[in-house]
Formats: C-alpha cells, sequence, structure tokens
C-alpha cells in the first residue's frame, strides 16, 4: 500500500520552532540564490516606491518589520500602516493571520523582544510559508528594515550539494527538530522521499541525500549518492 505524504502547511498549535523546522531550510536555501545573484553587494531601499536596488539589480519588495537595536526591539509592519502604506504591508498581513490562526504568537504579536539573529528566524519563516524569493536587511538611520523580495526576481541554483550543504548547514545553525526540517526541504523543493526507522532518503532525480537520525531526530549522519555520468 503506497503511503500518502503529508503536506507542508502550517498546522493549529504549531510552535514557532516547528514552523522554523519546516520553512527554515527553503528559506536558507533561497538567501544563497540572492548571494549568488549580488555578492557582497549592499542594498538600497526605496520605500516609496517599493523597490530594493543592489547596483544596476533592482528588486520589488514588501515590508515584514524592523528591529531596533536600542531597545531589542522586533516590530511587524502590519502594526505601522501609516508608515509603510497598505500595499506594502499586506504580506506582513499575511503573517499576523496566519499567527491568528495557529495560535503563533510570533506573528500575531506587533512588537517581540529579541535579539538581531531572531529576526532572521522571523524573515526565514515568513520567506518559505509565503514562497518569497529571499530576505534583506537595511539599515536605515540606526533601524534595520527587513523587506522580502517578491517572487520570479532570483534564479534559482539547484544542485544535489547544494541541497545537501544548505541542509546541513540549516540543521547545525537553528535549534530546530532536524528529521522534520529534512522532511518538509526535500519535499518544498519538489523532491521525493522514502521514510525509514532511523534515516530517510531523499530522491533528486537518480542521485540520493540519505540522513541518519539519533532518537531525538538529531542528524547522525549525512550520505550524498551521486547519479552516474
Amino acid at each position: 500500500m503506497k503511503t500518502i505524504e503529508e503536506p507542508v502547511v502550517i498546522r493549529e498549535g504549531d510552535s514557532f520552532k516547528v514552523v522554523l523546522s519546516k520553512y527554515g531550510a527553503i528559506a536558507l536555501d533561497k538567501q544563497e540564490n540572492l548571494h549568488e545573484l549580488i555578492g557582497d553587494a549592499e542594498g538600497d531601499l526605496d520605500l516609496e516606491k517599493g523597490i530594493l536596488s543592489f547596483g544596476d539589480i533592482s528588486f520589488p519588495v514588501q515590508i515584514l518589520g524592523f528591529y531596533r537595536d536600542d531597545l531589542n526591539q522586533w516590530s511587524w509592519a502590519w502594526d505601522s500602516e501609516e508608515i509603510f502604506g497598505a500595499d506594502l504591508i499586506k504580506s506582513a498581513v499575511e503573517m499576523k493571520q496566519a499567527g491568528i490562526d495557529a495560535g503563533i504568537p510570533e506573528f500575531s504579536s506587533p512588537v517581540i523582544q529579541c535579539d538581531f539573529n531572531a529576526c532572521h528566524t522571523l524573515a526565514m519563516a515568513t520567506v518559505g510559508i509565503l514562497d518569497f524569493d529571499a530576505y534583506y536587511a537595511v539599515n536605515e538611520e540606526g533601524i534595520d528594515i527587513f523587506v522580502a523580495i517578491e517572487k520570479g526576481n532570483i534564479p534559482e541554483v539547484n544542485t544535489v550539494e547544494k541541497f545537501k550543504d544548505t541542509f546541513y548547514t540549516f540543521q547545525k545553525n537553528f535549534k530546530v527538530d532536524s528529521r522534520m526540517a529534512f522532511d518538509a526541504y526535500t519535499k518544498l523543493k519538489g523532491y521525493g522521499i522514502k521514510h525509514h526507522d532511523d534515516f530517510d532518503v531523499a530522491y533528486i532525480g537518480e542521485s540520493r541525500i540519505i540522513v541518519g537520525f539519533t532518537e531525538r531526530n538529531n542528524v547522525r549522519t549525512i550520505q550524498m549518492f551521486l547519479e552516474e555520468e
């Protein structure tokens, strides 16, 4: 009997850790696409036009929120319509509703006391959930404004090696459920996956990534088998 795979969705009662586990790796994948395109260039944000520019490269964006280092405080853009205007905060409003529906206060609270790194996890979750191309933080007069780049503007880089390295980096550097992260990342990339007692296999064309897990869903081993040319 064929196993019916569960789709990657936010479910009522999911914690932020669970949401990040599901959507963080695909967001990191997208960030790497952005870096491949712009390198170390610094972005310039035109708030009136909703455009983020890197020299001759420009992207339409949505405003997610902003961080004040002096207050250790993240503010969602949906709580600042008078500053950004309704058109540029539509996606932030979507995240608010998602937080209300699923009971996730990180999305539905207008202000969050946190450090700068936590802002990146909020932006990563948003990019993964709403399927943006990437996010970027622009410093404007001491305030870091996080924006999401609209889908369809950044070329994707898809290789087996990138998939393996992105997953490894994500589960190593973020406090997530690694097995859940591997499952979700594989599905969101459109690859096949098979589950076993203590390991899972991602199928990328004729290549395979095999990840072994501990009883606590931490990564034990990662193996890559490339398609023979």
